[in-house]
């Protein structure tokens, strides 16, 4: 791609990162107690990405991204006093949450935001369908709410494997609120029966078949070597990417985003710093 190269600006500065299509993760990793030296590093960084961008003929928009800072709650107390990171030059106030493609990554990784924000999407298009449901065959019902509703439920859902049974429970909700809908149930009447006629797995299982799913792949495609690569070796432990993993009482997490006309994530590891580039 046109901005591939810029891998190896980042790479020099000893950022991780990840690329794919235009979009670019890096990863830096930052301790609670000391976030002076990563947050140097960073501004490096960044600064010469900025620098090849000019070079090259394209814009980036530092003032216009985000910073989010991701831990436990005893990191980010260690850590109350970082209100604002410098990216190319830009100080950056610190975010309450970030939007990922299209997943709401917040501070504790509790994804309590994004569960909401899903919700509140379904339950729109679900009273939609509900206004019309007297119009429609029960095929074409099943049909609106698997492309309505349950995609939307099931978008990058593998990330809340091991989330809270109140956070899986506000999806669940939802799922049996649009099963009601599709076989015209009254509001309090038992979803169980009702999904087991649709086939639709509970919110829970289809996590879990995702995970199964995706480890297959790994494990029996072409792609088995890189995507060993980007999961540590360790494809079954998927529960890394939730705040359980950020267990170290000096580990800390930092989730930068810039804005520029195209996506680019740069994450870590031990205190993780991730940006998100976009170029115009």
């Amino acid at each position: 791609m046109y901005c591939s190269p810029v891998a190896d600006v980042i790479t020099s500065h000893g950022v991780r990162h990840h690329q794919y299509a235009d979009d670019t993760e890096l990863h830096l990793a930052m301790r609670a107690d000391n976030t002076a030296c990563g947050l140097s590093i960073l501004a490096a960084c960044t600064a010469d990405v900025k620098l090849w961008f000019m070079q090259n003929g394209l814009q980036l928009n530092p003032d216009k991204s985000e910073a989010l800072i991701m831990g436990t709650a005893n990191q980010l107390r260690a850590a109350s006093s970082l209100s604002s990171v410098k990216v190319a030059g830009v100080d950056l106030p610190v975010a309450e949450d970030v939007r990922v493609l299209g997943v709401v990554l917040d501070r504790r990784l509790t994804f309590d935001k994004h569960v909401s924000a899903v919700a509140r999407s379904c339950k729109y298009h679900a009273q939609a369908i509900r206004h019309i449901r007297h119009l429609l065959t029960t095929d074409l019902a099943q049909t609106l709410a698997c492309s309505l509703i349950l995609s939307r439920i099931d978008y990058c859902n593998a990330v809340l494997y091991g989330a809270p049974s109140g956070t899986i429970h506000k999806l669940q909700r939802v799922q049996n609120n649009a099963a009601r809908i599709v076989h015209q149930a009254k509001r309090r009447s038992h979803a169980h029966p009702l999904l087991k006629q649709l086939h639709w797995l509970p919110v829970e299982q289809r996590i879990c078949y995702k995970l199964a799913v995706l480890t297959f792949k790994i494990q029996h495609t072409s792609e088995h070597a890189v995507a060993l690569g980007h999961c540590g070796h360790q494809p079954f432990h998927f529960s890394m990417c939730r705040s359980d993993a950020l267990t170290s009482a000096n580990d800390l997490s930092a989730v930068l985003r810039l804005q520029l006309g195209t996506l680019c994530l740069l994450k870590s590891s031990t205190v993780t710093l991730s940006l998100y580039l976009n170029l115009g």
